[in-house]
């Protein structure tokens, strides 16, 4: 099935309004605001910048009773591929505290912001939906996507860790996908991310290129669910459906190492594939995603946000981040050195010092804890 066209590098028209920068571009069509991440040359990928633009649109909306629903799509062909980590890791290495902070709150602000939204709030994914874009996808009442789409968190590939709230979400999805999805970094198709509840609806083309008509048919929530159930099409098989049983029995482990251990005494291609994922990983980044989950599965949304944020600031300084996007975005390289390299090297202790500086009281973000 061909690609629809309809928001490559779409044209301003007479009513966008251009936020304070051009790659968020805000549109009022009748009863629907509109936002598209219009930055394809760089997969839409958000910087501090992106994120507070999208957070006073919404914000100015949210108290506009004109604006009845928001839906927020990608230009080109692909949502988000996620924050800049290039923009994260040039102000790590030039020691920009605030700069750090600044994009780590303008992200994390903005998913509070979106789970909290009380008029129904649209993402309509094609192509990637990774990270932090997955951030401005997931918290929305429907999310909409085509047969393209690739839903990740591939975070422990760049030496971080599964953030945006992943430490409140992934530990939700049934059968231990989302411990399967922070560990792995595994992309998940639009089959997978509807069977396990990421995504609402597969549309095809026709029907994508024209959501934000969809919508304004009627805004009310539940008339919205009733078109969306009209004109949804069935996905293909699942692959994540069909080892589920699978991933329950070696994710549902109390540590890093049991689940390593469990997918050791696994037999077949995929339990040797994953298993050669998470050892091709960063192993503080995986220690740190598994600690992270065992606490964001009781914490609120905002206690998780919070959380998150103060390992941001102090993760994005880390040796293994900054070596993780060396390897893996500027010099494409694919080979980097973790320290330790291996999960079996990893000290009992080795991330004491930064859990102990953790403080929710703190609250840093100052979200309703």
């Amino acid at each position: 099935m061909g690609r629809a066209q309809v928001f490559h590098r779409r044209p301003r028209e007479r009513d966008a309004i251009v936020t304070q920068i051009e790659e968020i571009v805000a549109t009022r069509c009748g009863r629907i605001g509109q936002i598209v991440i219009d930055r394809p040359r760089a997969l839409n990928a958000l910087d501090d910048r992106m994120f507070a633009a999208i957070g006073e649109t919404l914000t100015a909306w949210r108290d506009d009773p004109a604006v009845e629903a928001v839906v927020v799509r990608g230009a080109g062909t692909t949502f988000s591929a996620g924050g800049d980590i290039r923009m994260v890791r040039d102000a790590a290495l030039a020691g920009d505290d605030a700069a750090l902070a600044r994009m780590y709150r303008a992200e994390y602000s903005l998913d509070a912001l979106i789970d909290a939204y009380p008029k129904p709030y649209i993402a309509a994914i094609d192509g990637y939906c990774m990270g932090g874009g997955l951030g401005v996808a997931m918290y929305g009442s429907f999310r909409v996507v085509t047969e393209r789409a690739l839903l990740a968190m591939p975070e422990v590939g760049i030496g971080f860790f599964p953030d945006v709230g992943a430490s409140y979400v992934l530990p939700r999805l049934p059968d231990r996908i989302g411990w399967y999805m922070g560990l792995t970094g595994a992309r998940l198709s639009a089959a997978d991310a509807l069977a396990c509840g990421l995504a609402t609806h597969q549309l095809d083309d026709a029907a994508f290129a024209h959501v934000e008509a969809i919508v304004a048919d009627d805004p009310a929530r539940a008339a919205i669910a009733r078109r969306f159930d009209a004109v949804a099409v069935a996905p293909q098989p699942s692959a994540v459906d069909a080892v589920r049983s699978t991933i329950a029995r070696c994710f549902d482990q109390p540590s890093l190492t049991d689940i390593i251990e469990a997918l050791e005494r696994e037999r077949g291609e995929w339990a040797e594939q994953t298993l050669a994922t998470m050892r091709a990983a960063s192993p503080t980044s995986l220690a740190m995603t598994c600690e992270l989950f065992h606490r964001g599965s009781t914490l609120s949304l905002a206690q998780c946000l919070e959380m998150e944020y103060q390992l941001a600031v102090r993760v994005a300084r880390s040796r293994d981040f900054l070596e993780g996007v060396r390897a893996m975005v500027i010099d494409k390289d694919r080979t980097p050195r973790w320290n330790p390299s291996c999960i079996e090297d990893l000290p009992g202790n080795h991330l004491a010092e930064l859990w102990n500086v953790i403080d929710l009281a703190g609250n840093e973000l100052r979200l309703r804890l």
